[in-house]
């Protein structure tokens, strides 16, 4: 994983992780942001095509946020 300050947080979802975001926001994978699968921020997790990211960025105002993205061949 990338180690600086400017990339946030990345960390590949569970099956059952992923499954109750889907739930949560009534999507489906094909519906969600994507992730290229050699992106430099997720390449150190060996992530699958299909895998769900979950990336965890803070600031100081609003406090954290998350964003998911799925892995697509790239």
């Amino acid at each position: 994983m990338l180690n600086h300050r400017l990339v946030p947080k990345h960390e590949i979802l569970s099956s059952e992780e992923a499954l109750e975001i889907l739930t949560k926001y009534n999507i489906t994978v094909n519906e969600m942001p994507q992730i290229k699968l050699n992106d430099p921020a997720i390449k150190d997790f060996k992530p699958s095509e299909g895998d769900i990211v979950k990336i965890t960025r803070e600031n100081p105002s609003t406090g954290k946020s998350f964003y998911y993205r799925v892995v697509v061949e790239g």
